[in-house]
């Protein structure tokens, strides 16, 4: 079997756990190359997996031994990394969130684009069966003329999570906090199934932990088609629920914590509402199986079957189940909505490029060094279990 050469960069929790994919999961891929700017991390890792270690990555790049690239760096290195990846002739997957800023999105889908090479972006819930079926059933019409959309993405993270990486929850080294960082895989998963708002009207703020950079976030959007729908995300709930409704005039999918249910309307709402003569009749609504593809025997789940995808498209062009520009949707949202609650006005999508850098700049200018820092380096436990919800 063919398989391609693919590098690390970046060393932390996310990037090993992209290791052992690599080495123990993906048949299509070979770890061949590990990168980190701190050489004791880079040695140890390529000790541990047995491949050659870098601390630079355009040497990497510039070494022969690799064909693609994993980036699992910290936020603000993304479109670096991968815009030097592409000018070396290299296919690129780049952890969520596909970078911080709308501005730095542009950059690399065209550098992608001049290179010609593939370009992926790690939302690896797109392969989940029920993410699969909602997609599909969405795309046949099932729910008609959407009406309205609703993301609940909640998780709970302690101080010391925050604690463990001077870049964590800051303007300077992470580019946001809970939108930046929890909410992307579900607000990637929303706009997939909902669409992309045209408007947004937001509010973030920081109420629980020491941190500057936001644990709550919620918004309103519009789309420009007439549906309306809400946003909130936060890291101060527990247990965590991840929900996201459509609602159309034909039917209603709920996607939470893993489950799909689905309501099929006997009538479409529009034309029910008129022909109607009872003044309490209503719609009967029939409850629907989700209609999951059985999982063909030693099929890859979670992120070994997002790396196997990507393999699969660079080898025998199968088409990207998270192409690289995608990701651009979820920056927008975040852009827009940190944009929103900092300016105190509503905000259009696309999110203006120019006022999101200068925000951006100022936020950057303000941000402080960490005074209570304890770091730590562990790979999230729910990484290595493909059927759970993971974000860094």
């Amino acid at each position: 079997m063919q398989t391609v050469r693919m590098g690390v960069v970046g060393l932390g929790g996310m990037g090993l756990g992209h290791c052992r994919f690599l080495k123990e999961s993906v048949p299509e891929a070979a770890l061949s190359a590990v990168c980190d700017i701190r050489p004791e991390r880079a040695q140890t890792t390529g000790e541990q997996f047995g491949v050659p270690h870098f601390t630079e990555y355009e040497a990497m790049f510039r070494s022969g031994l690799i064909d693609a690239v994993i980036i699992a760096t910290p936020h603000y290195d993304h479109a670096p990394v991968a815009l030097c990846a592409f000018e070396h002739g290299l296919h690129v997957l780049v952890e969520k969130p596909l970078c911080v800023s709308v501005s730095d999105g542009d950059k690399m889908i065209e550098a992608a684009r001049r290179s010609g090479k593939k370009f992926a972006v790690g939302y690896q819930h797109r392969v989940r069966p029920e993410v699969q079926a909602a997609r599909r059933l969405i795309e046949q019409g099932l729910l008609g003329e959407v009406r309205r959309t609703l993301l609940i993405t909640a998780w709970y993270r302690t101080q010391a999570y925050y604690d463990s990486g001077g870049w964590r929850a800051t303007w300077a080294g992470e580019g946001g906090g809970v939108l930046i960082n929890q909410a992307p895989h579900f607000i990637d998963l929303w706009l997939w199934l909902g669409g992309m708002p045209h408007r947004l009207q937001g509010q973030t703020r920081t109420v629980l932990h020491d941190i500057e950079t936001e644990d709550e976030a919620f918004a309103l959007v519009e789309y420009p088609y007439g549906a309306h729908g809400y946003l909130y995300a936060t890291t101060n709930e527990e247990p965590g629920e991840n929900l996201i409704e459509i609602c159309g005039d034909e039917g209603k999918l709920r996607l939470q914590n893993g489950e799909l249910q689905l309501w099929k309307l006997q009538r479409p709402i529009r034309q029910f509402t008129y022909e109607a003569q009872g003044m309490w009749d209503s719609i009967p609504a029939e409850r629907i199986e989700p209609p999951l593809e059985p999982r063909a025997e030693g099929a890859l789940e979670g992120q070994p079957a997002l790396i196997q995808n990507f393999a699969r498209a660079i080898l025998y062009n199968e088409p990207l189940v998270a192409p690289g520009e995608e990701g651009l949707g979820t920056v927008e949202i975040v852009n827009a909505l940190i944009l929103s609650s900092k300016r105190q006005m509503p905000v259009s999508i696309p999110v203006d490029r120019a006022a999101y850098d200068a925000l951006l700049a100022e936020l950057k200018a303000q941000s402080q060094p960490k005074q209570r820092l304890r770091e730590q380096h562990a790979t999230d436990p729910n990484l290595l279990r493909p059927n759970r919800v993971s974000s860094n």
